[in-house]
């Protein structure tokens, strides 16, 4: 239970209020790896053939110090006012969230044959109802965090389906069409990432903090055969969503801000990581700090049979955005 004193200790330092807002990328993109592959040499981007996961629109360091000093001093803020206190205490509590799942295909193409063809990413009932258990499932924690289908819509649209990538004038009409609910509401747009600048994706997910500035734009996309039992080699068990849920319910990958940033993911149980892990490299050690590698947590980059947890300071941050950013709004 959250009390003005305790809220008042997770601040430090105290930073002034940023005003208007945060004038950066919100999503954060990820891309099938062209070549499996665990070697260190791999992880540059510049590395032809082997472009393991590279985010579309990360956040640096600098933009990361940026968002942190909003965080910070919101939390500072509600710490002072008995309303926003209340909020947050409620926040410490179970978290259920209402999923609208928007099913893109395209139906000028097909798989499967007779009675079983069906339009290419049309994922059937069955499979987004695994989905959403391998999120309950992930998300355990105390107090528990439940997500609930509230409903489902299919829609014929080649172009949103072969073209929607961040910041595309496709996935900004797929949105604005067809978002639901409030900013506790988790809008999930499957798609095939065929074109474009989102060609290659597996997926990509807005931060809380940018739902104030431009609410129709919230949500997670991800490649429709990611979810389990699909089509998608190593990254077919459902993780990529749980990934970006954890995006969206604002944490960084374990390798942000890498060894040389103090603050890194600004999680204090998340050991430092140099770079994206890939594949499941046991063992793995990028930086001198203490602790191997968090290879298994669901914010890096590993095949999803690797990937098995959030951290205790994980969800903590969770919870304290969600009453920050999202509940009541």
């Amino acid at each position: 239970m959250f009390t003005a004193l305790a809220l008042a200790a997770l601040v430090a330092p105290v930073l002034p209020v940023l005003a208007g807002p945060l004038d950066f990328p919100a999503e954060v993109a990820f891309e099938l790896p062209s070549t499996t592959t665990t070697s260190d040499d791999a992880f540059s981007p510049d590395t032809v053939g082997h472009v393991l996961l590279q985010c579309g629109s990360d956040l640096t360091p600098e933009e990361a110090a940026v968002v942190e000093q909003d965080f910070a001093s919101r939390l500072a803020d509600a710490a002072q006012d008995v309303d926003s206190v209340a909020s947050l205490q409620s926040s410490s509590s179970a978290i259920s969230i209402n999923v609208y799942w928007h099913v893109i295909k395209d139906c000028e193409s097909s798989t499967g044959i007779g009675s079983t063809a069906r339009s290419l990413g049309d994922v059937p009932d069955a499979q987004i109802r695994s989905q959403l258990d391998v999120l309950n499932i992930d998300f355990q924690s105390d107090p528990p965090t439940t997500f609930t289908l509230a409903a489902t819509e299919r829609v014929c649209n080649t172009e949103w389906f072969n073209k929607a990538g961040p910041g595309t004038p496709q996935q900004t009409e797929m949105k604005q069409r067809l978002r639901r609910g409030k900013a506790v509401d988790l809008n999930v747009y499957s798609v095939g990432f065929k074109q474009g600048s989102g060609k290659g994706l597996l997926g990509y997910a807005t931060f809380p903090w940018s739902y104030s500035s431009n609410p129709m734009d919230d949500g997670v996309v991800i490649l429709y055969s990611t979810l389990p039992n699909g089509s998608s080699q190593n990254y077919n068990l459902g993780r990529t969503l749980t990934h970006e849920v954890g995006h969206w319910m604002n944490l960084y990958h374990t390798f942000q801000g890498g060894c040389s940033d103090k603050n890194g993911d600004y999680v204090s149980d998340t050991p430092a990581e140099a770079s994206p892990a890939s594949g499941c490299p046991t063992g793995r050690d990028t930086c001198p700090a203490a602790g191997l590698d968090p290879i298994k947590n669901f914010m890096d980059y590993t095949v999803d049979s690797c990937m098995d947890e959030f951290t205790k300071g994980q969800m903590a941050r969770i919870h304290t955005a969600w009453g920050l950013y999202r509940q009541g709004k």
